[in-house]
């Protein structure tokens, strides 16, 4: 099949999905098939993001210093005067990227070039609908994309390489972008493909510790720096605490892709792996059960409702005080801080992943499997090939992934983990590291578990039936007991697997 139809026919299944004419599993296949790997988009029809995100509002105290640098203001009045009254367009997820510059941000920009800019914030699956229709007509209805980290290999070749924009486009650079300021694991795992950048890192949404300070104080206990660490302090605050609260918590509900997230995390954090070397199914093997008998064992420290939760359910029994801790989203910590979210206001402490017992080299997995404990899943922002304004376009995406924008949105964004090294150490984001709505006082060990205990899951087309369908619905089935036995569900789940790649 010749690439313009393969992009036609996606485009079809796509649109089909959106409008409810294709169920979730066909969709997954389908587009399997046709070469892209959409592993986040197992969430349902019209459920929405692939992970969380709480629109929480920044503190008075920060509001006054929410305006981009003086610098920043002159040069886009500089270099946008020629492209004034030009409109640009993005389909976008709802993240606080996105949120914080349809909002709040992207007055400045138009104010300064006098380019005006449409955003829409829209579910995942209608973001997808939107760039698979605008890359097959070629008609650049859209100025930019959102690009999810499992399309880059699909839509490499239809966006502009940064890089080459810096050196082509040399009288629209921004002096200060400093593309090697992008966290380099990020640019390696979201932001690439082969030897192509596909945009530049946009958000990062990532597993870290989140745990109740008070309860483990008053039990002797510390932060967990191993899994057994995890389940012994998550069993000790069950058994002093229960049912009133439980030790930890999980995103289990059968059959959703949150499930699938968590086995992730406690497969290479026992040593396991979900691909060999020979991109075999290696999820079965000797470290994938004990991944399965270990989280058999958590499981008993946490809810009773655990197993009908994805990640909202889990947020809230921490927020709500059920349970003490989670190893989860680092865009939670923010939303527990708010006191109008929740009971546990300033009462939170995040810290790195639990290490792993053992952990898989990248170069023994298959299908650029990344093992690491802090399951990540992140996003690029890219200029389209097909774009009727890539000059102006060029100009938004260095503004908008900027460090002085990346400050902005990191404290208006609710704390979310910037991509760039320098907006870690950022005045503006320092000065939010305190306790209460849009805290920044997580986002060192945001920073650490991105550089020493990030986890990025394989990039095949068929991840997409295999992440979002045939693991956790195989892994429901066996926490509702239909399996006798860990092997038993894992091997199901390879014979699956195994089915699939095999077309």
């Amino acid at each position: 099949m010749k690439d313009w139809q393969r992009k036609h026919y996606l485009a079809q299944v796509t649109d089909r999905y959106v409008g409810g004419r294709m169920d979730r599993r066909n969709f997954l296949r389908s587009a399997g098939l046709l070469g892209l790997s959409v592993g986040a988009m197992g969430l349902g029809f019209g459920m929405g993001n692939r992970r969380p995100f709480f629109n929480i509002a920044p503190s008075a105290a920060a509001q006054g210093t929410l305006e981009p640098s003086p610098e920043m203001i002159k040069w886009l009045g500089d270099v946008g005067k020629p492209f004034a009254g030009t409109t640009l367009r993005l389909a976008t997820e709802s993240t606080p990227p996105s949120n914080a510059i349809a909002n709040s941000l992207k007055g400045y920009f138009e104010k300064a070039t006098g380019i005006t800019v449409e955003i829409e914030v829209l579910p995942l699956e209608q973001v997808l609908q939107k760039l698979t229709l605008d890359v097959a007509s070629s008609l650049g209805t859209y100025d930019l994309y959102y690009i999810d980290q499992s399309w880059a290999a699909n839509f490499s070749q239809d966006v502009f390489d940064p890089r080459e924009l810096i050196e082509s486009k040399k009288d629209l650079y921004y002096p200060d972008y400093n593309i090697d300021d992008f966290l380099p694991a990020l640019v390696d795992g979201i932001a690439k493909y082969e030897d192509r950048m596909v945009g530049v890192p946009y958000d990062i949404p990532i597993f870290i510790m989140q745990y109740r300070k008070d309860i483990y104080d008053e039990l002797g206990l510390k932060a967990p720096t191993t899994m057994e660490e995890l389940y012994t302090n998550s069993k000790a605050i069950t058994d002093a605490k229960g049912p009133n609260l439980y030790g930890t918590t999980g995103q289990m509900k059968s059959g959703h892709y949150s499930l699938e997230c968590d086995w992730t995390a406690w497969l290479w954090g026992h040593g396991g792996q979900i691909f060999d070397a020979d991109k075999k199914f290696a999820g079965n093997n000797e470290a994938g059960i004990a991944a399965m008998e270990y989280w058999d064992r958590l499981k008993a420290t946490m809810p009773p409702g655990v197993s009908g939760w994805t990640w909202d359910g889990q947020g809230q029994s921490v927020s709500q005080g059920v349970a003490a801790s989670m190893l989860s989203w680092g865009e939670f910590f923010p939303f527990f801080d708010d006191p109008k979210s929740g009971k546990i206001s300033g009462l939170m402490e995040a810290a790195v992943p639990p290490k792993a017992t053992s952990l898989i080299t990248p170069d023994k997995t298959g299908f650029g499997e990344i093992p690491g404990v802090g399951h990540q899943g992140g996003s690029s922002l890219a200029v389209s090939k097909y774009s009727k304004n890539p000059d102006a376009a060029w100009v938004f995406m260095q503004w908008a992934t900027s460090a002085d924008t990346q400050a902005l949105i990191t404290v208006l964004g609710g704390g979310t983990g910037p991509t760039r090294t320098s907006v870690y150490d950022d005045p503006r984001v320092l000065a939010n590291a305190r306790v209460g709505a849009g805290t920044t006082r997580h986002l060192p060990i945001v920073r650490e578990t991105i550089a020493g205990h990030m986890g990025s899951e394989p990039d095949l087309p068929e991840w997409a039936e295999i992440s979002s369908d045939t693991i956790p619905v195989a892994l429901g089935r066996y926490f509702a007991g239909e399996f006798k036995t860990p092997k038993e569900a894992l091997d199901d789940i390879a014979v699956k697997v195994e089915g699939i790649l095999a077309g």
